[in-house]
C-alpha cells in the first residue's frame, strides 16, 4: 500500500504524523498552496516531520499511490476531483475527507467511479490535533471495505456506514446540528445565569438533570414529554425570552426553541394519546414528518 494526500493542511498533516508513528514510513502529497510564500515553509516543515514527500502535482500523487486521501476545502473538492479525471485507475481508492454536503460527495463519487476507481466518503468526527489518525471516521462508498482493510491495522478508527456515497457526510452534518447547536444554547443559558448571579446553582441543576440517565433515555424523555406538554412549555418559555430581552441579552436560541414547541403543539398529542405520553421519540418524529408531507403536498 502506498498512501498519498491531495491537500496537505492540518488534517493531512495530523493523520500522516499519526500513521508514521504506527509504522508507515513514507507518504506522498501535493498542496496547491506550496508556492505561497507565507505558507510554503510551514508546509515543508510539516512534510519533513511526517516523512511526507511533496510532489509537483495532484496527478502525480494518484499515479504513485493506491490510496489517496483528498483533504481539500469543501467548496473545492468537486473541482479537484474533476481535475484528476485522467489519473483515476482501477487500483485506486480515493478518500474524500472534506466537509462537503452529501450531494457533492455523490457527484465526486460519480467522477471517481466513472474512471474505474473506488470512492470513500469519509467523515471525521473529532478534532485531528487531539486524535490524529485515530480520529473516529464514519465511511461510506464503494471503497470503504478496502480502506478499512488497509488502514485499520495502523490504528485508524473507521466505521462503515454503508456503500452509498454521501451517507457518512450526512451523519456528520446531522451530528453537527446538535453539537454546534448545543453550544449556542449553552452560551445563551450561561449569559443569563451569569447576569443574574445564579450560574453555580443553574449549572448544578442542569448537571443533575442531564446526568441522571443516559443520553438516549434523556432525549426520549424530553422529546416525548415536551410533545405532550408542548403548548404549556411554549408559553412558559415566553417568560425566559422576556427576561433575556429585558436584560438586553440575546434570546435567539430560546425563540427558536419556542417555535419548535409550537410546532409540536400543533400535533395535538394530548388528544391523540388521550392525555398519555408517547413511548418513544420515533412516534413524535413520524407524526412531524407526516404533517410536513401534508404541508408540502
Amino acid at each position: 500500500m502506498k498512501l498519498g494526500f491531495v491537500g496537505f493542511g492540518e488534517a493531512a498533516y495530523e493523520m500522516a504524523l499519526g500513521l508514521h508513528s504506527e509504522g508507515i514510513d513514507k507518504f506522498y502529497a501535493f498542496d496547491a498552496l506550496l508556492d505561497e510564500p507565507s505558507l510554503s515553509e510551514r508546509i515543508r516543515e510539516r512534510a519533513s516531520e511526517a516523512n511526507v514527500e511533496l510532489v509537483g502535482s495532484a496527478n502525480e500523487v494518484l499515479d504513485l499511490c493506491t490510496i489517496v486521501i483528498a483533504a481539500v476545502p469543501a467548496n473545492k473538492t468537486l473541482e479537484v476531483a474533476r481535475s484528476l479525471t485522467d489519473s483515476f485507475e482501477d487500483n485506486l481508492v480515493y478518500v474524500d475527507v472534506s466537509a462537503a454536503t452529501p450531494e457533492v460527495k455523490k457527484q465526486v463519487a460519480s467522477v471517481v467511479e466513472g474512471k474505474g476507481s473506488l470512492f470513500v466518503d469519509a467523515a471525521m468526527l473529532g478534532p485531528l490535533p487531539v486524535y490524529k489518525h485515530k480520529v473516529p471516521i464514519s465511511a461510506s462508498g464503494s471503497g470503504t471495505d478496502l480502506f478499512i482493510e488497509n488502514l485499520a491495522n495502523y490504528g485508524m478508527q473507521i466505521t462503515k456506514i454503508s456503500d452509498n456515497p454521501g451517507d457518512a457526510s450526512a451523519l456528520k452534518l446531522i451530528r453537527s446540528i446538535y453539537m454546534k447547536g448545543v453550544v449556542g444554547l449553552m452560551v445563551e443559558f450561561l449569559e443569563a445565569a451569569k447576569t443574574y448571579g445564579v450560574e453555580e446553582p443553574a449549572i448544578r441543576s442542569i448537571d443533575e438533570t442531564m446526568n441522571a440517565k443516559t443520553f438516549v433515555e434523556t432525549m426520549n424523555r424530553l422529546v416525548t414529554g415536551s410533545a405532550l406538554h408542548a403548548k404549556r412549555r411554549a408559553v412558559e418559555l415566553s417568560g425566559s425570552i422576556e427576561m433575556l430581552q429585558g436584560s438586553n441579552l440575546d434570546a435567539s436560541i430560546s425563540i427558536a426553541a419556542q417555535k419548535k414547541l409550537e410546532r409540536l403543539a400543533e400535533l395535538n398529542i394530548p388528544d391523540r394519546y388521550k392525555g398519555s405520553k408517547p413511548d418513544t421519540w420515533e412516534e413524535i418524529l413520524a407524526l412531524l414528518m407526516k404533517e410536513n408531507e401534508i404541508y408540502h403536498t
